[in-house]
């Protein structure tokens, strides 16, 4: 950013304007953000492309059963054994259920009409009952499954046994429930978690106001953008997106801030005026911030090809989140700092002309200890996170059924497995083949016989196993392989289980075409910030090798320690997309000072001097951007565990090692080479040894 530019944007009177803004945008963007969950698309069919089998399936599917209908199954478990008079029980209460307002009249598997008390269905220890009612509230109904569920439990009651609602009704009910509030929860953790940070890297009372106020007006207003494109853009936003939105925008939005304080507090060493000050410190760190921002823009919009929806729609709401977080962070946090004054870093105000104590603090040390053995540095290191990424071995990203994508038990996955033990089929997710069909192939119940209307024909068939499983995901496999030989069938199979299989299909696709996407992406960023050819190739190489290590101790960790069953297909798209575009930031901030010290103190100085910058800063914000991650662990979600453990020990990775030892090291070693092939590739160099003497010197 041009100096005269960004000193236009914090002027004596300009500031006041910047404020006033931002002001008028929050009134307007507020009330439109507190309507973002209402427009969340849960529905696991509603994020497949139109190219896969069970969203053909759907269409034809049309005749034979409302896309908005929600069979909620009863499951009755009795260990002393299910008497008559229990099933008439049954029975009673299964019909007094289908007159709650929204059901749908029951249909038996040639669909007749007939009432739930005919459909029950009983284990052959009769230990187990399962009984089904349907509902219809229309497209959003799914909302409305926490009050229907709270009915069914006043009505389900029998002495001496447990009553479970399961099937997709149970399952959307414990979702909501899961999801109920998860924007709140997620924000207040996020900002007691990113106060806490705050209040021990500035040590001032008050100081920390500002980047939470500004990464809270981010938010809000980026809430409120993504509204309107979810209404009247067809933009796909769950409960994923919006909870990784609120963790993203606090994250990068107050890593962006910590930079830019650290450079205002510099020039205010420098500057008597403070508008003067912050005038050169968004000149310096600006362009630093918006390149790290845009790395992560362009990075989110890779997900914009996915085949899954869910993915496809997360891109535009990242980029959405980080694109409105830069534009507060360059206009309205400085206009907010120098609108305080020097007042607001109470009690280490930094005074002009005074000492700048980062050249002697602890990454500086750090920095003179790799100086003496570069080489022998960076190729441990090298080494350890290589050894590291092989855990990745014993990752299983091959989707969560049911029964493991919960951290705690919820009745709709204790009922699925207690109808699976007891040797009970799913009456609520079957098969369904839509063709000329009239079988299906074996691990499936009895078929029905055929219901034609007009020239399409349904054969469906209960599954004997867990819907969301991969013995369920193997039937459907096979279904589909017999049911494509029959010649002018033209066959089609649907269902849970179908749509399922094909989200964990899509979701392998999306990791083979967008990582390798991305990855070309970033390193286009980084050769035309860096001007080189050399170091994008070297720093892209650092933070691969990183995410390698983060995804490798975390998939030991959820196996051995934390006894995941294994992880969402999606985990290794979501955890590199969010270390490269977001870890990439840190070698940005420390590669940029780099190149900004280069022309004066030549490429090993400046590294050295850059490290001692830009370290205390970096860690701050690594810190920030880990912790916030680490909240979403908070929820009783698997998926949502493991991105946020696995994306937080990847950036504190980062931080830590790759950008203030790795990378350093290699700057060290490889010296101004490391701009090939600018001009800066020609300066003479000291030994990094020498170039760690001179810094000394210098500080001195």
């Amino acid at each position: 950013m041009h100096r005269q530019i960004a000193g236009r944007l914090t002027g004596r009177v300009t500031k006041w304007l910047v404020l006033v803004f931002w002001v008028l945008v929050v009134a307007l963007a507020g009330p439109l953000a507190g309507k973002l969950t209402d427009v969340q698309d849960n529905q696991a069919s509603s994020w497949l492309p139109a190219s896969a089998e069970s969203t053909q399936a759907l269409d034809k599917l049309a005749p034979f059963q409302d896309q908005n209908d929600i069979p909620t199954v009863l499951v009755y478990e009795k260990s002393s054994g299910l008497t008559k008079a229990d099933l008439a029980t049954i029975g009673t209460q299964l019909d007094q259920i289908q007159q709650i307002d929204g059901a749908v009249p029951a249909k038996a598997p040639d669909g007749t009409t007939v009432q739930p008390s005919a459909l029950i269905q009983v284990s052959q220890d009769q230990q187990v009952a399962q009984g089904q009612v349907t509902f219809n509230f229309g497209k959003d109904g799914w909302n409305k499954l926490p009050d229907i569920k709270s009915q069914i439990e006043d009505i389900a009651q029998l002495p001496g046994a447990t009553v479970y609602v399961a099937g997709p009704g149970g399952q959307a009910a414990d979702s909501a429930e899961v999801f109920s509030g998860i924007d709140g929860k997620l924000l207040y953790s996020t900002i007691i978690v990113v106060v806490v940070i705050l209040l021990l890297t500035y040590r001032s009372p008050i100081l920390w106001l500002l980047p939470v106020i500004s990464a809270g007006v981010a938010l809000i207003t980026a809430q409120g953008v993504i509204y309107l494109l979810a209404k009247n853009a067809g933009l796909t936003v769950n409960g994923q997106s919006q909870g990784i939105l609120t963790v993203l925008v606090f994250g990068a939005g107050t890593d962006y801030a910590l930079l830019l304080v650290a450079r205002y507090r510099e020039e205010l060493r420098r500057h008597e005026d403070r508008h003067e000050a912050m005038a050169f410190a968004l000149h310096r760190a600006a362009p630093a911030i918006v390149a790290s921002a845009l790395t992560v823009i362009l990075g989110m919009l890779c997900l914009t090809v996915a085949e899954m929806n869910s993915t496809a729609g997360l891109g535009p709401v990242a980029a959405i989140g980080i694109g409105v977080g830069l534009l507060v962070m360059i206009t309205l946090l400085p206009a907010l700092l120098v609108i305080t004054g020097r007042w607001i870093f109470w009690p280490q105000r930094p005074a002009f002309d005074s000492h700048e104590p980062t050249s002697t603090g602890f990454w500086a040390k750090v920095g003179t200890r790799i100086a003496p053995r570069p080489r022998l540095v960076w190729v441990g290191t090298a080494i350890v996170l290589a050894v590291c990424s092989l855990g990745i071995l014993q990752i299983n990203a091959h989707g969560l059924s049911t029964q493991d994508a919960y951290t705690k038990d919820f009745d709709s996955v204790v009922g699925q497995q207690v109808l699976t033990d007891h040797g009970l089929a799913d009456t609520a997710s079957p098969v369904m083949v839509v063709a000329q069909a009239d079988q299906a192939d074996a691990g499936i119940g009895e078929p029905s016989p055929p219901i034609v209307k007009g020239d399409v024909a349904l054969v469906s068939a209960p599954l004997e196993s867990d819907p969301t499983s991969k013995a369920a995901f193997a039937t459907v496999a096979d279904v589909r392989t017999a049911v494509h030989q029959v010649e002018g069938a033209d066959a089609l199979v649907g269902g849970a289980s179908a749509i399922n299989a094909d989200i964990e299909h899509a979701s392998a696709r999306d990791n083979r075409v967008i990582i390798p996407l991305v990855l070309i992406v970033v390193m286009i960023v980084l050769m035309v910030l860096l001007r080189a050819i050399l170091s994008p190739l070297i720093l892209i190489a650092t933070v691969v090798l990183s995410f390698g290590a983060s995804l490798g101790i975390s998939a030991l960790v959820f196996r051995h320690v934390l006894g995941f069953a294994g992880a969402d297909a999606s985990l290794p798209l979501f955890v590199f997309v969010f270390l490269v575009a977001l870890g990439i930031d840190y070698n940005i901030f420390l590669m940029t000072r780099v190149r900004e010290e280069t022309p004066e103190h030549g490429t090993r100085r400046a590294s050295l001097i850059a490290l001692g910058a830009t370290g205390g800063v970096i860690t701050s914000a690594g810190l920030v951007l880990a912790a916030t991650f680490a909240v979403l662990a908070t929820l009783p979600l698997v998926a949502f565990a493991e991105i946020g453990m696995a994306v937080a020990l990847g950036v504190l990775l980062d931080t830590l090692v790759v950008r203030s030892v790795l990378v350093t090291a290699i700057n060290l070693d490889v010296g101004s080479r490391i701009w090939w092939p600018s001009k800066l590739d020609s300066a003479d160099e000291p030994t990094p040894l020498e170039a760690a003497h001179e810094v000394e010197a210098l500080d001195a």
